[in-house]
């Protein structure tokens, strides 16, 4: 069963692969990504706030996970997202996913990751000591999304 959260609080990445993984012993192999608050282009960022339309964004998130199912024979899926502020270096997303072979497993992680920064309704705004800004969706983002 996948496990979709958008939530507060951060994430153990130990607990969550056992948890996707749930003992199937079909499994061979299990792709993890975490990203994290991290400063941009030389510019520190002392903070960083994510909103969010709750129903709207996990369906949105259910939907992400339904396409990879679609495409590549999966286990469990694991998306957690976090909301609300986080400082520096704090754990943002996580995206689990594990199959019988490594190549699908890997292949569905980016897939997911590449469609959660193009369809997914998050707003993020960056603090800097003495500015803030929301950040904009690139263009880059959305190659990335358009060649699946």
């Amino acid at each position: 069963m996948d496990k979709i959260k958008i939530q507060q609080h951060d994430f153990d990445l130990s607990v969550e692969v056992a948890l996707a993984k749930n003992n199937d012993s079909n499994i061979g192999a299990s792709v993890s990504f975490i990203g994290f608050v991290r400063d941009l282009e030389n510019t520190p960022i002392t903070k960083m706030t994510l909103e969010h339309y709750p129903k709207m964004t996990e369906k949105a998130l259910i939907s992400i996970a339904n396409q990879a199912h679609k495409r590549w024979k999966i286990g469990n899926i694991t998306i957690i997202h976090r909301v609300g502020d986080l400082q520096s270096n704090d754990q943002i997303v996580l995206v689990v996913t594990s199959s019988k072979h490594r190549k699908s497993a890997f292949e569905s992680c980016e897939f997911i990751m590449d469609y959660l920064k193009t369809q997914a309704p998050f707003w993020k705004k960056e603090y800097g000591k003495n500015s803030s800004k929301w950040v904009e969706s690139k263009a880059t983002d959305q190659n990335k999304s358009n060649r699946w």
